[in-house]
Order: structure tokens, then C-alpha cells, then sequence
């Protein structure tokens, strides 16, 4: 039979011919034929395997990949379930999304959504569970057949992936798929290490025929010729970067599972100059302090695109609910407008405006010094702030890197405010210079 890839090789012409040979039937069959469609690497590989990682950059098919590989699992399998990095992920785009399990199912073979019971029901009485990684406690106690997970190595909670393992114990042969771009976490490390993992790699520039002009365009343009884009474009394992501030294992040193008691909290912004889909995200972390001293990371809720008003809202949005006794907010892009468009939210939030006059590594070197020191936690990853982080280096350059260090500027206001400004109680530098004397 034709292969896709050769049907894309064929003049107009040929095409035409090609598909005016089909039935009817096999017409209406054939979007659907995924060994027609899929490259190899996308295809259930043989073997003796347990887990099955495909590794892809953005665009290359990761949840086609995966929501493929649960349909064929579920004709002869009773539980087959899914978990995503987060609720809205797993019903927008692993189940109802464009390449979603419902999407890729013909007709007669397509599960139906049970929101009630947050399952899908298939046809031939099968089921899959739907899970969030957001909330691992939901894990515990579930028993699967084979498992799709996505975005494992976007996990805030690492032990989600531990219950999933532990269910993972019906049928003659528990499998999971896990379809991820290939950060260098701690779980992933130890997947590519296991005897049992089989791992595949698949490119953006796999799926470039397939891919709107916009999204090449505008994901290309951002990541093409950066080390960032070796990890979101081509699924490059990346490695520490050499001269970095932060390294992957200081900051694994500083995971707890729940945030300790709490003396303040603090949201810190740092606003785009403007709001288009290529301008810069909006910093904004929320951390807080511990009785003991130690700032704790306890959110990153930044985003690209927002308008300011939008921004603001989620801003005021976040000291509610995380019971912020301020907004730390930079003012180098917006001077008084960032203030006011605050306090257009809500008029009563205390805002700090704060402008940065030396460099960005300058500013971040006492934060990352407080996580050398295992003084610093993270309630959960938070991946997208993490690998920031970890390209902080001294000569640090937008346009080799692929990235504006949004994320880290407001987690380094957020800590500067909590550990290294006078406020009603001691600073963090006093704590420590009282613990010393102490000889402690």
C-alpha cells in the first residue's frame, strides 16, 4: 500500500488518481488509517518494553502519538488510562483537542465523554480513567492496563508519576506510553536509564508538512539557532549549562510536596512592554517565607500575550488567593501605568514598585545562592520557570538562548522583597547573621 510520505512526494495529478481509485469506503477509512499516516517512530515499537518514550519537540506529534496508541490499546484492553499535567490539558487536548482521542476515532469506534465520571466509555465496554498530575492523591489506589501519560517532565508533583507506577499492574503486559519534550528532570533521567524504557525521538522539523504556517512561523522564529530550541525544537536532552546560576540538582534539592508555615507571601510582576503573541511573557511568581527564613516558590502563574489588564487580573487574582500582603512590581517598562492599571483590579491591593538598576545575573546571584545553601524551596516543578533558571549564566543573551528571563526576574523580585529587604521583622540576611553568632 501507498505510504503517506510517498503520497506527499506525488504531483497533483497522481494524487487525484490515487484517491479517485478508492471506494467509497475505503475513502471515508482512510484519514483514519494511522499505519497509513504515522512515521515510524510514531508506531508501537516490538519488544519486551514497559515503557515506551517518545521524546518530541513542539509540533512533532507527541498527542497524536499518544491518543493513537490508546485506541489501539483499547479494543483489547479493559483499562486504559490517561493522565495529563493538568486538568484542562487533559480534557482540551488529549482527549477533545484537534489530536485527541475522541478526534482521531472513527465514528463507530469513538468513546464517549462521561464528564459526570470523568471517564471515556468506549464502545466495546472498555474504559479509560482520566487523571491529573495536579492531583496525585486521585492515583492512589487505581489499577491500570496500559497508560498514556503526557508531558511527564511538566509534572509539578513528581510523585504522581510514583502512584501512576504502582497501578500500573493489570493484564498480561502493563505498558505506558509517555509522550514529553525531553527536559533533564530527575524522572525522565531515570527513565531513559531503565532496561524496561524504550525510547524514540521525533523532531518539529518532522511534522512541518503538517503544521500551520503561523505556528512554524511564530515557534521557529523564537527558538530556531538557540540552545532552548535544541530542547523544544529538535528534543535534545540539554544538560546543565555551564557557568548557570542555578543547576537541575539544586534545584531538585529544593522540591517539598507542601509549602511549611508561612510569615509572608508576595506576588512579584514583571510587565511585557507590550501584549502581542511575540512580545515577552509577564513574569509572575508567588512565593513566601517561612518561619524559619527561607523564601518558598509557591506558584508561577506567567504568561505571553496578555494585555495589561489581563496580566493585572491575574496578578490581584493570585495575592486573594494566596493571602499576599503585597504586589512587587517592576516599573523599568510602564513606570507609573503598571501601578495604576493594578489598582484599576482593585483598588485596595498594596503595591511595591520596584526598578531594576544593575543586571539581570547581578540581581539573581543572592537568590541563587540562598538555593546553593538548601535554603530554598519549591512547592511542586515549576518546568517552564526551572529551565530559565537553569540558563542564567553571566554573559546570558536573549538570542542565544531563545528566551527573556521573565520568570526568573519575578521569582528574584519575589525573593529580594521576602529575604533581602527591611521590612516590619529582621531581613533574611540577619536571620542568618543572628544564626551564625549563635554558632548554629
Amino acid at each position: 500500500m501507498i505510504h503517506s510520505q510517498n503520497l506527499a512526494r506525488m504531483t497533483p495529478k497522481e494524487r487525484e488518481a490515487f484517491v479517485a481509485a478508492l471506494t467509497p469506503q475505503q475513502a471515508s477509512e482512510l484519514p483514519f488509517l494511522w499505519e497509513f499516516w504515522a512515521r515510524p517512530a510514531q508506531l508501537l515499537p516490538p519488544g519486551d518494553w514497559v515503557y515506551w518514550l517518545p521524546l518530541g519537540g513542539r509540533g512533532c506529534g507527541k498527542t497524536r502519538t499518544g491518543a493513537e496508541t490508546v485506541r489501539r490499546w483499547a479494543r483489547t484492553n479493559a483499562y486504559v488510562n490517561i493522565i495529563g499535567a493538568a486538568a484542562d490539558d487533559v480534557r482540551d487536548v488529549m482527549v477533545e483537542g484537534e489530536s485527541g482521542v475522541i478526534n482521531v476515532c472513527p465514528e463507530g469506534e469513538r468513546p464517549k465523554f462521561v464528564a459526570a465520571r470523568n471517564c471515556l466509555e468506549w464502545p466495546n465496554g472498555a474504559r479509560t480513567l482520566l487523571f491529573s498530575a495536579e492531583a496525585p492523591e486521585r492515583l492512589r489506589g487505581k489499577q491500570h492496563c496500559k497508560l498514556w501519560a503526557d508531558e511527564l517532565a511538566a509534572w509539578r508533583y513528581p510523585e504522581a508519576w510514583d502512584q501512576a507506577v504502582f497501578g500500573l499492574r493489570l493484564g498480561d503486559k502493563p505498558q505506558a506510553v509517555i509522550t514529553t519534550t525531553p527536559r533533564p528532570t530527575k524522572l525522565i533521567r531515570e527513565l531513559l536509564a531503565n532496561p524496561l524504557t524504550h525510547a524514540t525521538r521525533a523532531t518539529t522539523y518532522d511534522n512541518l508538512a503538517n503544521l500551520p504556517e503561523s505556528f512554524v512561523d511564530r515557534i521557529l522564529r523564537a527558538y530556531e539557532g538557540t540552545r532552548l530550541g535544541r530542547q523544544e525544537l529538535e528534543a535534545e536532552l540539554l544538560l546543565d549549562t555551564p557557568g548557570a546560576l542555578w543547576t537541575r540538582a539544586t534545584i531538585e534539592a529544593a522540591y517539598v510536596a507542601k509549602p511549611p508555615a508561612l510569615t509572608r507571601v508576595v506576588v512579584a510582576v514583571d510587565p511585557p512592554a507590550s501584549s502581542t503573541e511575540r512580545a515577552d511573557e509577564c513574569g509572575i511568581v508567588v512565593a513566601g517565607l517561612s518561619e524559619n527564613g527561607e523564601p518558598c516558590v509557591l506558584a508561577d502563574l506567567s504568561s505571553q500575550g496578555d494585555t495589561p489588564l489581563r496580566w493585572a487580573s491575574r496578578a490581584v487574582e493570585a495575592a486573594l488567593r494566596f493571602e499576599a500582603d503585597a504586589i512587587i512590581a517592576e516599573v523599568n517598562n510602564g513606570g507609573d501605568m503598571v501601578e495604576a492599571v493594578i489598582r484599576q483590579i482593585d483598588a485596595n491591593v498594596r503595591v511595591k514598585s520596584v526598578r531594576a538598576s544593575r543586571g539581570k545575573f547581578t540581581r539573581a546571584e543572592p537568590v541563587a545562592a540562598l538555593y546553593e545553601q538548601g535554603r530554598a524551596k519549591h512547592v511542586g516543578v515549576f518546568a517552564k520557570l526551572e529551565d530559565q533558571m537553569c540558563l542564567m549564566t553571566p554573559d546570558f543573551d536573549r538570542r542565544a538562548t531563545g528566551i527573556s528571563p521573565d520568570r526568573v526576574d519575578a521569582l528574584v523580585w519575589a525573593v529580594t522583597e521576602l529575604c533581602f529587604t527591611q521590612n516590619d521583622g529582621a531581613s533574611i540576611i540577619d536571620f542568618y547573621r543572628r544564626l551564625a553568632k549563635e554558632g548554629k
